[in-house]
C-alpha cells in the first residue's frame, strides 16, 4: 500500500500544487510530481501579484476564493503572502472613465474598491509622477507573494499536512489498470492511484504528444526585470498602470471598453508586444518591473527564442520612467516566463479513461486563479 494514492498530481507548480492542497483538505492520500528539483516554469517566473481585480466575472470568483486560500494558510504558515493591496493609476479620461466603470461593478459584485483622487494618489505613492497621474481604483484586499519562494513554501507546508513530495520525476507513463491508475518515471518509480491529474504543459507534451498536438494551446513569453535595492523607498501596494486598465479583462466589462479600444493604434510598439507597465516592490527593496507577451503555438514553442528582446527592455523602463520617479532604475536581474494558455477557453481540460485528467494553459491566471479554480476542480473530480 506504500506506493497507492488517491490522487497522483503531475507538475508542482501553483496549479498542480493547489489540486493537491484540496485534495489534503478533503482527506485523501496524495502524491505530487515535479519533474525538477523545484519548480522552475510559470509560477517562479512572474511578478507575483494575486490581483482578482484584473479578471472577468467567472475567474475574479476563483481569484475571490483563492485571497481567502492563501491568507488562510499564511495565518498557519509562511508562504510569503503579503496583504499591501493593488492600485490601477489612469493617465487620462478615458482610463479614468473605465477605472469609475469597474468601480461600480466591483460595487455591484460586492468586491471592496476605492477611487482615489490625483492628490491621493500622489500622496500615497512616493515618486508617482504628477504629469502621469489622473486618478487611481485601490483593492486593498489582494495580495502579493514572493514567486520564487510561494511554491517551494507552500510545498514544506503540505508535506506537514501529509503530502509525499517528489523532485526530479520525470513522468514517461500513466497507464489505465483496471481498478488503479499507474504512473512510471524514468529512474523506475512506480505508483498508483485512483486518479491523476496533469498539470504541467511538458509533461502533459510528453505524455500524449499527439493530444498535445491536436490542442489549441499557445505559450505567451513575458519580459520582467528588477532593479537594485531602493534605498529608503517604500512602495505602498502592487501598481498596474494605463496599459494594464487598455489590456486587462476585468475592464473589458466596462461599458466604454471597446469604443476606447477601437481608437487604439494597433501598429504600436505596446500592441505588438503586448506592453503593459507593472511595478511591484520585492521583499528584499527591490522593484519588479514589466511586462511584455509575446506568442507561438505550443508545439512550435522554440520560436519564442532563447533571448531577450532588448528593445522590449528599454522601451519599458522608458515608460516606466514617466510613471514612477524611482530612486534608482539601475537594473540588477531580466528574465522571461513562458505560459501556456488556451486560444479558445479559459484553461484546457480533458479527461482519458475518466480517471486521467490533464489540466493545464491557465496562462497568466495561474497565481491568482489556481487556488480557487483547484478548489472546485476537485470537488468535481471526486464528485465531492
Amino acid at each position: 500500500m506504500e506506493n497507492k494514492y488517491d490522487l497522483i498530481v503531475v507538475g508542482g507548480g501553483a496549479l498542480g500544487t493547489f489540486h493537491a492542497y484540496h485534495a489534503i483538505k478533503k482527506g485523501l492520500r496524495v502524491a505530487l510530481l515535479e519533474k525538477d528539483g523545484k519548480p522552475q516554469g510559470a509560477t517562479v517566473r512572474n511578478f507575483g501579484q494575486v490581483v482578482p481585480s484584473g479578471m472577468d466575472s467567472k475567474w475574479q470568483i476563483y481569484g475571490r476564493e483563492s485571497l481567502r486560500i492563501y491568507k488562510k494558510i499564511q495565518s498557519k504558515f509562511d508562504i510569503s503572502v503579503r496583504q499591501e493591496g493593488s492600485i490601477y493609476i489612469a493617465s487620462n479620461d478615458e482610463e479614468v472613465q473605465l477605472l469609475v466603470e469597474l468601480n461600480a461593478i466591483n460595487l455591484t459584485n460586492s468586491y471592496k474598491s476605492k477611487l482615489l483622487t490625483k492628490e491621493e494618489c500622489l500622496e500615497k505613492y512616493p515618486g508617482l509622477r504628477k504629469d502621469y497621474v489622473k486618478m487611481g481604483l485601490f483593492f486593498p484586499d489582494e495580495v502579493m507573494v514572493e514567486p520564487r519562494l510561494m511554491v517551494n513554501k507552500l510545498h514544506d507546508y503540505l508535506k506537514t499536512q501529509g503530502l509525499d513530495l517528489f523532485y526530479n520525476k520525470t513522468v514517461v507513463e500513466c497507464n489505465s489498470l483496471t481498478n488503479w491508475m499507474q504512473v512510471h518515471t524514468t529512474d523506475n518509480l512506480s505508483l498508483s492511484a485512483a486518479k491523476v491529474i496533469i498539470c504541467n504543459g511538458s509533461d502533459f507534451k510528453t505524455l500524449y504528444p499527439r493530444l498535445f498536438a491536436e490542442s489549441d494551446l499557445i505559450v505567451s513569453k513575458l519580459q520582467m526585470m528588477q532593479t537594485k535595492h531602493q534605498p529608503n523607498y517604500k512602495l505602498q501596494s502592487s501598481v498596474l498602470t494605463g496599459l494594464s486598465i487598455r489590456r486587462y479583462e476585468a475592464f473589458s466589462e466596462c461599458p466604454s471598453y471597446n469604443a476606447i479600444k477601437a481608437k487604439e493604434n494597433k501598429e504600436s510598439f505596446q500592441k505588438k508586444w503586448g506592453i503593459h507597465i507593472l511595478f511591484k516592490q520585492a521583499a528584499d527593496g527591490s522593484v519588479i518591473i514589466g511586462d511584455s507577451h509575446e506568442y507561438a503555438p505550443a508545439s512550435r514553442i522554440e520560436e519564442l527564442g532563447m533571448d531577450l528582446n532588448m528593445d522590449i527592455d528599454n522601451f519599458i523602463l522608458q515608460e516606466a520612467k514617466k510613471i514612477i520617479d524611482l530612486p534608482t532604475y539601475q537594473i540588477q536581474n531580466r528574465w522571461y516566463g513562458l505560459y501556456s494558455q488556451c486560444k479558445n477557453s479559459d484553461i484546457y481540460q480533458h479527461t482519458i479513461d475518466q480517471n486521467i485528467h490533464i489540466v493545464t494553459g491557465i496562462g497568466g491566471k495561474g497565481m491568482t486563479g489556481s487556488a480557487g479554480f483547484a478548489k472546485e476542480n476537485i470537488n468535481t473530480i471526486f464528485n465531492i
